[in-house]
């Protein structure tokens, strides 16, 4: 995947989050980021990283994004390991 089609991945999750009031609590008291931070990092590819790293924490909340942009449950693992800090370590 590219870079580019990650991000819209990343926008669309950060959209779909911040649309569930208790999710966006949820996301807002983890990473510590208010709204205007969030606007303001919208387009910024490690934020949206860190949006997909925390959508992928919940097997539940991956599977109901992708059923709503009508996407294959992968797709958010391979946006993030598409965006900066998603490569895969090779330990040999």
């Amino acid at each position: 995947m590219r870079q580019d089609e990650a991000e819209v991945i990343g926008v669309q999750a950060l959209g779909w989050i911040a649309a569930k009031d208790d999710l966006l609590d949820v996301f807002m008291g983890s990473s510590g980021v208010g709204l205007d931070m969030m606007r303001e990092n919208a387009q910024d590819p490690e934020f949206l990283a860190s949006v997909l790293d925390f959508l992928c924490l919940d097997d539940a909340w991956v599977t109901e994004f992708c059923e709503s942009h009508d996407l294959p449950t992968d797709r958010p693992m391979r946006a993030r390991q598409a965006l900066p800090g998603g490569q895969q370590v090779h330990w040999t």
